[in-house]
């Protein structure tokens, strides 16, 4: 471990806030963790934290509010309690905590009256994002109030000293000063360094994996996408040919994929790469199978037999390298959030895997991974080539899933791709997208009466994949986008725009 890092935790009470903290924190170059908030302090306080903070949450009730362990207030480390933390924080100190006549959710008008080391810097009075959780009826002894809204007497607190909390979101874009208030917190109260930069990132890894590995070798599952293609550069940077990269065409991936995956990695950074073509083994084994999470276990399990099957050709292996990042993790559910769905690098894998895994970027949003890469060496085009599901087109194929399908989604998803490169707003989205919802409805060809396929278009605006917006993609483009594929991708007479954020939606449709 870079002796050089700093770690801030973060106490997760459910919801969105502990990832949207932890990103926030992230981009001041400063490392964090989000933990359960049942996490007990032995296990915080091995981690050496710098600064904690509690996130705000989808937990709290009137009564009972859950307690993390009481510990965390009671040491020295500088801590920051957030909405529905700043309750727990309260409750534990001994104020207290009932539900009052008003409650403040969204934009609000904030009074400082303390600036203290929280809010130097910052304007008197500015819009800040309101928790809508219980009302504070009274301090804890020694806390004193540094800010209020006309609804919310108790807007912030702090004693002076090293606890701090506020019952609005910095994290929250429509908190004007969210940023600054964070950063004052980080650097002027817990005294944090900016070491989380990508060049500390890679010198870090590569010098893990190095310890881990050894002498033994290694395999690589490749997909192609920026997630396993950053884990493979990372991993061979640190152990070279020890790592042979196994890439499966599973039949399930966009056009031209294939070819383009064994062009980089090959020729380009001349790396040891197995390809095999399994995609009639998968679409058996997808063989009327219609529930998307069956359609990801067996997609998942597939994958690593396959490399199981690959290993052993190669002799003694020890290692499996995957491209997890802290999204697939936090959607594949822990003690504070649930499952949103299960994703092959987490959730898919068998219980008897062969190989002892090497996640190397695990611990990673989506843009910092974008940034490792580029650090790397890989192109802008493969880097932010938009995020692809592990289980491809299967769980964008509604139902089961068959070759017809798959050709006809695959070509309505490359007309979409290339006329929002061509538009020049690529960059710009999260991911846009192909759906085949498994619809068909009737159409008009010539003088001929149709009845075929329905493709659905999805265009997401998001920073990190956990939340996001449709994007509102200009009425012209649509109309070239429409026009194309009902005329080119033969099987189709309908397409439709999914207009639904996230959430509720989730981006994916299985």
């Amino acid at each position: 471990m870079n002796e050089a890092r700093q770690t801030v935790i973060i106490l997760d009470f459910g919801g969105k806030y502990a990832q949207m903290v932890a990103r926030q924190v992230r981009e001041a170059q400063v490392y964090c963790e989000i933990l359960p908030y049942q996490t007990r302090w032995e296990e915080i306080i091995r981690k050496k934290p710098k600064a904690i903070i509690l996130s705000g949450g989808s937990l709290q009730t009137t009564e009972n509010i859950p307690i993390c362990d009481e510990r965390v207030f009671k040491a020295d480390v500088p801590t920051l309690a957030i909405g529905f933390g700043l309750q727990v924080m309260v409750k534990s100190l001994g104020g207290v905590v009932k539900t009052g006549a008003s409650r403040e959710f969204g934009p609000a008008e904030l009074f400082i009256d303390e600036v203290q080391e929280l809010f130097q810097g910052i304007d008197n009075k500015f819009m800040a994002f309101m928790d809508a959780s219980s009302n504070i009826v009274s301090l804890p002894e020694g806390f004193k109030v540094l800010a209020h809204t006309d609804k919310t007497p108790f807007a912030a607190i702090g004693n002076g000293k090293n606890l701090y909390g506020v019952h609005f979101h910095p994290e929250e874009r429509y908190t004007f000063y969210g940023n600054k208030i964070l950063s004052n917190f980080l650097f002027n109260i817990a005294g944090c360094s900016r070491t989380w930069t990508t060049k500390a990132f890679i010198q870090e890894q590569v010098n893990l994996i190095k310890e881990k590995v050894g002498n033994k070798r290694a395999i690589c599952a490749l997909s192609g996408g920026v997630d396993s293609s950053v884990a493979a550069l990372l991993v061979h940077k640190a152990i070279g040919d020890n790592l042979t990269c196994i890439f499966v065409n599973h039949g399930l991936l966009r056009k031209n994929e294939p070819e383009s995956v064994i062009q980089t990695f090959k020729n380009k950074f001349n790396m040891n790469l197995i390809a095999v073509d399994a995609s009639e083994r998968f679409l058996n084994k997808l063989r009327g199978i219609i529930d998307p999470e069956k359609k990801r276990k067996i997609i998942g399990e597939e994958f690593i037999r396959v490399f199981e099957e690959e290993a052993s050709k190669l002799g003694k292996i020890d290692f499996l390298v995957q491209g997890t990042v802290y999204p697939d993790v936090i959607e594949s559910g822990t003690s504070s959030s649930g499952l949103v769905k299960s994703h092959h690098n987490v959730g898919g894998l068998p219980e008897d895997l062969a190989f002892e895994l090497i996640e190397p970027l695990r611990e990673l949003f989506k843009d910092e991974v974008r940034k490792i890469g580029l650090e790397l060496g890989l192109s802008e085009e493969l880097v932010y080539r938009h995020p692809f599901p592990g289980p491809g087109l299967a769980v964008r194929v509604l139902g089961e899933v068959t070759k017809e399908k798959l050709e006809i989604l695959r070509e309505a998803d490359f007309i979409v791709t290339d006329e929002i490169k061509k538009a020049g707003i690529y960059r710009d989205l999260w991911q846009a997208f192909a759906i085949l919802p498994g619809i068909q409805s009737v159409g008009v060809k010539g003088d001929t009466r149709t009845y075929k396929h329905t493709v659905a278009i999805r265009a997401i605006l998001s920073e990190d994949g956990m939340t996001g917006d449709w994007a509102k993609l200009p009425y012209d483009l649509l109309d070239v986008i429409s026009t194309r594929i009902t005329s080119e991708v033969e099987g189709v007479n309908r397409v439709v725009y999914d207009i639904t954020p996230k959430p509720p939606a989730t981006i994916e449709w299985e």
